[in-house]
């Protein structure tokens, strides 16, 4: 094979940071095979739909994309060259053979746990379509090649780190334990391993990920099962790494070493993305989710008495079957008393072949729009106040980039905001204290607390 990056993949990525994550390593297994990667789709040799089975109407947008790669690959077949197009992650593994029924043009449908094979599964897609959306009973990790060190220095001085899959939860919306399986943790030493070569390399920032990723339970060198705390503590000890995040979480598993953590490990940034879906004791139950409103609420109550100033995150489902007026304002509630962050929110859509889908209690769309904009609203407003009580403090902000304007940042804060500020003499990976001054349309407004003004423009 090529090894000169003659031809051009060009990968699109859907929904959520382990997607982002899989996509960042289908690069790397294409890269030994003589790709290299383009940013637009027409030049591409190999289009790479990388999909997410999440979110509403996720399969019928996947098509709609199909349609416009399938129009794509005709002109560039009709200029002499050729486009191989591949549909990959969980809406391929929900779908399957049904893509290649309803899609001509698409070469290559595969799941999620086996994209390390894409080299020889493209090989036999030049003959005929392929579907493999198998669950091997091998390790995609231990195939995986490294990126090399330029290749990680390019995304950036953050990085995800896929330590988890799968779930065992099943909660009756989610497609997730069909699509990723079973939960399956990494061993620690392959961990620790990735995660050194991204600092070898400039990162600093490393967000652990799993679809329950405070139920990891991968091996450790001494042979037992390690926590997701224990982890944690072990990665902090690695020199040059700076900042660990982790995501998504269940409350469930929010054990007491975890939120120990929150109050005990500098490296340990103060933001925690914790689901809860809903506010109403009776649709969590009918969720399955295992947990009842007041036990997430004591978990935030002991989250914060550990670490005061964290951020929270959480994602809501509105409009889920039998949701009535009285349990949508138990989510209002919830809302209210714990002030978030940052949250996803969504309207109920079904999701086929879970139990949810088949319940005949919908509820109409104009209801669950409504629902929605209310939510949405107050979830804004704590957002803006958020940030606004952030205005006048100095925040330590991890340094990523220039900025749009000469002498101009941008980075993020422990609680995860964009942050743009004026001082030279930053560089990407620099962590500098910034006091912020304002508030900015997406991102907070700042300027270096550690240099004086007048030196700086001097």
């Amino acid at each position: 094979m090529a090894q000169d990056g003659s031809r051009k993949v060009y990968v699109k990525s859907y929904g959520c940071q382990m997607n982002v994550y899989d996509a960042q390593r289908m690069a790397d297994v294409l890269a030994p095979e003589g790709f290299s990667e383009t940013t637009e789709m027409a030049d591409a040799d190999l289009v790479v739909l990388n999909t997410c089975h999440i979110r509403e109407k996720a399969a019928e947008k996947v098509y709609s994309e199909l349609g416009r790669v399938r129009e794509m690959r005709r002109d560039r077949e009709a200029a002499g060259g050729a486009m191989q197009v591949v549909v990959a992650g969980c809406v391929a593994q929900a779908e399957g053979g049904e893509i290649l029924r309803r899609a001509k043009g698409v070469d290559l449908v595969v799941g999620p746990q086996s994209y390390h094979r894409l080299p020889a599964l493209l090989d036999a897609a030049r003959v005929r379509p392929v579907v493999d959306t198998d669950f091997p009973a091998d390790s995609k990790f231990d195939a995986l090649p490294q990126p090399r060190p330029e290749r990680t220095r390019q995304r950036g001085v953050s990085a995800f780190v896929t330590v988890q899959e799968g779930c065992d939860k099943f909660c009756t919306f989610c497609v997730v334990p069909y699509t990723r399986g079973a939960e399956v943790s990494r061993p620690v030493t392959a961990i620790l391993a990735e995660v050194e070569r991204l600092v070898a390399a400039g990162v600093r920032e490393v967000s652990l990920l799993g679809q329950n990723v405070n139920a990891y339970h991968g091996e450790g060198p001494d042979g037992a099962a390690w926590t997701l705390p224990r982890l944690m503590r072990r990665l902090a000890e690695t020199p040059g790494l700076a900042r660990i995040r982790y995501t998504t979480s269940h409350p469930g598993d929010m054990d007491d070493d975890l939120i120990a953590l929150h109050g005990d490990l500098p490296a340990a940034m103060p933001y925690l993305h914790l689901p809860v879906q809903s506010g109403s004791d009776a649709i969590l139950a009918a969720m399955n989710r295992r947990h009842g409103r007041d036990e997430y609420l004591r978990i935030i109550e002991r989250v914060r008495a550990v670490r005061p100033d964290i951020a929270l995150s959480s994602d809501f489902i509105v409009g889920f079957p039998g949701e009535t007026d009285a349990d949508f304002r138990d989510t209002m509630a919830l809302i209210a008393e714990v002030g978030f962050a940052a949250a996803y929110s969504f309207k109920y859509s079904p999701r086929p072949g879970t139990p949810a889908a088949d319940n005949v209690a919908q509820i109409p769309e104009d209801v669950k729009t409504a629902r929605l904009h209310e939510l949405q609203a107050l979830l804004d407003r704590q957002l803006r106040a958020f940030n606004a009580a952030t205005v006048g403090r100095t925040v330590d902000v991890l340094v990523e980039k220039p900025g749009k304007h000469p002498g101009q940042m941008v980075g993020k804060s422990p609680y995860l905001q964009a942050v743009a500020f004026e001082g030279r003499g930053a560089q990407a990976g620099d962590i500098v204290p910034v006091r912020i001054g304002g508030l900015g349309n997406f991102s907070l407004l700042g300027e270096r607390a550690d240099i004086e003004p007048d030196r700086e423009s001097a």
